[in-house]
């Protein structure tokens, strides 16, 4: 088996090498496994097990250097993955009262709640993340904000911020324009947070370069997305099939959020939410978390968190009635 690792420049592949590829040796002798570079490529090569520890240490090394901090010889082992069950996870990067991302504008965003600190710190810590919680628990703000931390410490070379386009009891034949235009208010919410944290004219000159792309669901694919962050949003309104699609694109170096509410599907009757069945499908996967935000989390006006409950009050009313007349 192999794996290759890409890395984006010389000066970056000199640092991960290290001095007369010294870390490179590290590998093979801890891992036992054999490495070959070649340009920006580090292909491994050995057994699965000691394929992923390499794997990981050397992706563990690039977000340390794409931080900007220094790789000595003496701090190799701290980037070897540790193994066993029962390993202590890392210390998570952002506390609750710690800015996930500044603003251009200067505003600090942070967790606001016990499940925003929990779904934050997570984001370091796995590779697939699910938020899945009501309207105003700041799924899709945070995740912005998240991806936005990782590209400014270069640990991601691009964003991808994706939504499924299904229509809410509107019709998208009748809007003007083409199809661009169509789906552009569905988008309209990623556009939104994306202004308000970097400014108009940074979202444009990303989008211009490849560095944020903003697209709808059926975009995805066909594509395999490497070092990216890729964030899908109102996850609840895709079919099992789509879901599928879309968790199979992440590639090399990335990281993805999904995030949706599972009370709001707009799907048509009898169509399966794929945000419901594949909390049963990856239920028990390593890398992949799923993080619950309820009303408690809801950092909207104090009224959101009433018409929360009043809403979950009135299905539990139905469910009952239901269940009687079964």
């Amino acid at each position: 088996m192999k794996k290759i690792v890409k890395v984006r420049s010389d000066e970056e592949a000199l640092k991960l090498f290290g001095n007369l590829d010294q870390n490179i040796s590290f590998a093979e002798s801890r891992c036992r496994i054999t490495v070959s570079a070649r340009g920006h490529k580090i292909t491994l090569n050995g057994d699965e097990k000691d394929i992923d520890k390499a794997y990981a240490f050397f992706h563990n090394m690039l977000r340390s250097i794409r931080r900007g901090e220094t790789v000595s010889a003496e701090e190799l082992e701290q980037f070897m993955p540790e193994e066993g069950p029962h390993h202590k996870e890392k210390p998570a990067p952002v506390p609750i009262d710690g800015a996930v991302f500044t603003t251009y504008k200067g505003k600090a965003i942070q967790a606001r709640s016990k499940g925003q600190e929990k779904y934050v710190n997570f984001s370091a810590r796995r590779d697939i993340i699910f938020s899945i919680g009501p309207a105003g628990t700041g799924k899709t703000y945070l995740a912005v904000a998240i991806a936005l931390a990782f590209l400014k410490r270069h640990e991601v070379a691009r964003i991808i911020l994706t939504r499924p386009a299904v229509e809410a009891g509107e019709s998208l034949g009748f809007l003007p324009g083409d199809m661009y235009a169509k789906i552009n208010p569905y988008l309209r919410p990623l556009y939104d947070a994306l202004y308000e944290m970097i400014g108009f004219d940074e979202v444009a000159r990303c989008i211009e370069k490849g560095i944020i792309e903003i697209a709808p669901l059926a975009f995805m694919r066909g594509r395999t997305l490497n070092d990216a962050f890729i964030i899908l949003d109102e996850a609840q309104n895709s079919t099992p099939q789509q879901m599928k699609m879309f968790l199979t694109r992440l590639g090399f170096s990335s990281k993805c959020i999904i995030t949706g509410d599972i009370t709001q599907i707009d799907l048509r009757h009898g169509h399966r939410s794929g945000l419901v069945d594949v909390q049963a499908v990856l239920e028990g996967i390593e890398g992949i978390q799923f993080v619950y935000l309820d009303e408690h989390d809801v950092v909207r006006h104090q009224l959101v968190k009433d018409i929360i409950k009043a809403y979950e009050k009135d299905e539990k009313k139905r469910t009952k009635r239901k269940n009687r007349k079964v």
